[in-house]
């Protein structure tokens, strides 16, 4: 049986290799006839020895599962999204950003845009356990028996590669099978697909592995995440990445400076279209880990990387009408409402006119000829008019005055670009939008309650602000369109669940404007309950970290408001975490209240991340640079000879990791 057992495993290796040479290098070393053989061998001897098949084989290639409902999971590591530039200006300001927190040389990697669906597989052991869609950034779907199906996805890398990890990506459909895919459509008299990308996305939730497996996918990485990764740059990390087996493209360039980032730029933006794939971009990213480290995020972002969009298409089509649409915080978006025109593989009917100041800008009108760009956005936007087709007898806009919707009479403040309906409870659109930001996943989360529900219950009388929703039964739900029993059962029990979420995201489900996810945290952290920020003074606010003028306004605003108010304290009854727990509170002590902290350098038993939650946790700053506000450095190995030559200048206490968690009472 060792025999037999040798054979499958030297077969399976050897048809591995021959997958990795055709898929990811392009450089086939067997015939398909005699890699078809030994595939089928692999299959009957496996069928025949099912003790010795392997979930990772490459006869798992040829797919067959059916998967009806795709399992939604939290990502381990967030998978945030990048911010955008759209010219050499933009880079350059964020060069500025970089220069002012990082003092040392920074060198860039420069990467290719693949426009496709992400991805995120990870590997322990060298296996492929697990591959799951970006979702919303925190959760996706788990779709790893479709995954399994793209053969330049190695199930089985090879090399030093770590014990575990998460690799990024993107799926994407090269326009030769794309055409084939439509070709073979139209032959047999179905609607060719739109585009390349929406086709690899709508590829992964298809039910049928075997399905997905006829598909020509191809999976593209560029990121490589986790702990204990063994590189210490993004290019090295995708050097490793090509050598343990992932197909990484050859493109990347490493350069010195950020005119050697628009020459890369200027080079594809030519050159893309030679490429066998879609491509709207460049991602610029810092190579240096550590520096990546200093950078962090915003909250979703990473400050040490940038999207250039190459120029988007563009094309004219006529203006029909002006609407207006009523957003959450009352904010008015006026919307051009367009001849029906193909762009960038889609339809386009609507596109973004801003607000009022665009439209005069720009001088648009209704039955004006207006050209029309779908840049990084989802809502395209209109770019200018073509006067030379402007009938005779146009007549400008006139902005609306009061709102579309309840017809209160509209606010605009100085300095500020929109106008809002200060009708706050009042107005339909801006309790739905509140109620959806509430229920939404990274505020309240409640489960079997979506958007269109929120706005039936709302249209229906049943709620009128989201204290509401802890009063609905089931029998009121019930008669609603589209509500079975079961789903009854779930919206209650979702809302009933909700009481369990913690302070720092019921604080930013409540919709204060300005308040973010990051700016909850900070309050909720500084004031413990909604009581201590309820009775808060602006003057008070702006001194807690990183909370300006206009977020302290907004939130003292908000408390003075008798129905917030009564809102709030309907909430209290219903038993809702208007607090921090105990539990959320152990370790956190004002230890390190008003100190700035840097982190930097390799940590032996501690991980940055670690160091940065316990200085928040003991209400310290930590800060990416080293200046006169320094209260001191946490300093690991390998610090940066330039960070340390900077900290004597200033006379700034060094200490090591260990000393830090001594003075924490934690060694």
């Amino acid at each position: 049986m060792s025999n037999i057992k040798k054979q499958i495993q030297d077969l399976q290796n050897e048809l591995r290799a021959h997958n990795h040479n055709y898929y990811v290098l392009d450089n086939a070393t067997i015939s398909d006839y005699d890699f078809d053989i030994k595939l089928k061998e692999l299959q009957a001897l496996e069928a025949k020895y099912p003790e010795f098949s392997d979930a990772n084989s490459p006869t798992k290639r040829v797919g067959g599962e059916v998967t009806k409902n795709f399992e939604t999971i939290k990502h381990e590591h967030r998978m945030y999204s990048l911010d955008n530039s759209y010219s050499k200006e933009d880079l350059l300001d964020w060069e500025t950003r970089i220069k002012k927190i990082i003092e040392d040389d920074v060198q860039y990697t420069c990467e290719l845009k693949y426009d496709g669906a992400s991805i995120s597989l990870t590997y322990e052991n060298g296996a492929l356990v697990k591959a799951v869609t970006r979702g919303d950034g925190v959760q996706g779907n788990v779709v790893t028996t479709n995954i399994k199906t793209i053969k330049s996805v190695p199930l089985q890398l090879k090399g030093d590669f770590p014990q575990k990890f998460d690799i990024r990506g993107e799926i994407v459909l090269p326009f030769d099978g794309f055409h084939k895919m439509n070709e073979a459509r139209i032959e047999i008299g179905e609607e060719p697909y739109r585009n390349p990308r929406n086709t690899a996305s709508g590829s992964l939730k298809l039910q049928d592995s075997a399905e997905v497996a006829k598909r020509p996918l191809e999976c593209l990485l560029y990121n490589l995440t986790g702990t204990n990764l063994g590189v210490s740059s993004q290019f090295e990390s995708l050097e490793k990445s090509r050598q343990w087996g992932f197909k990484v493209p050859e493109v990347a360039k490493l350069v010195n400076s950020i005119d050697e980032v628009f020459e890369f730029i200027n080079y594809w933006d030519v050159h893309r279209h030679d490429l066998p794939y879609e491509t709207d971009g460049v991602v610029v990213k810092v190579n240096s880990l550590e520096q990546q480290e200093n950078l962090g995020f915003t909250s979703k972002a990473p400050r040490w990387a940038m999207a250039y969009k190459f120029k988007s298409e563009q094309i004219s089509t006529q203006l029909n009408s002006i609407t207006y649409q009523v957003g959450r915080t009352g904010a008015i978006t006026p919307v051009a409402n367009l001849e029906p025109v193909e762009l960038a593989g889609t339809t386009v009917k609507r596109a973004s006119l801003h607000n009022a100041d665009q439209i005069e800008k720009l001088d648009i009108r209704v039955n004006d000829c207006v050209y029309v760009e779908k840049g990084g956005e989802i809502i395209p936007k209109v770019l200018g008019v073509d006067l030379s087709q402007r009938p005779a007898n146009s007549v400008p806009t006139q902005y609306i005055t009061h709102c579309p919707e309840c017809n209160t009479l509209l606010e605009r403040k100085a300095g500020e670009a929109q106008h809002y309906c200060p009708n706050y409870n009042g107005c339909n659109p801006q309790i739905i939008g509140r109620i959806q930001h509430y229920i939404s996943r990274k505020a309240m989360d409640i489960d079997g309650l979506g958007g269109e529900t929120v706005a039936l219950l709302v249209n229906e009388n049943l709620i009128s602000n989201y204290a509401d929703l802890y009063q609905l039964t089931k029998e009121q739900v019930l008669p609603l369109e589209r509500m079975a029993e079961k789903s009854a059962d779930n919206l209650i029990a979702g809302i009933e669940q909700s009481k369990n979420i913690p302070f720092e995201r019921v604080l930013f489900a409540i919709g204060i404007r300005y308040v973010g996810e990051t700016v909850a945290k900070k309050l909720a952290r500084h004031y413990k309950s909604i009581d201590a920020l309820s009775v808060a003074t602006q003057e008070e606010l702006v001194n807690v970290d990183e909370i300006g003028v206009k977020i302290a306004e907004s939130v003292s605003q908000f408390f003075t408001s008798e129905e917030n108010m009564d809102t709030i304290n309907r909430l209290k009854v219903f038993g809702l975490q208007l607090e921090m727990s105990a539990e959320e509170l152990v370790g956190k002590t004002s230890l390190l209240v008003g100190k700035s902290i840097v982190i930097t350098g390799v940590f032996e038993n501690i991980s940055r991340n670690e160091l940065k939650k316990l200085i928040e946790d003991n209400g310290g700053k930590v800060s990416s640079s080293i200046s006169s506000k320094t209260s001191f450095i946490v300093a690991g190995a390998n610090m940066g000879p330039s960070k340390k030559e900077k900290a004597e200048k200033l006379n700034i206490n060094l200490i090591n990791e260990s000393e830090f968690l001594q003075m924490l009472s934690i060694e």
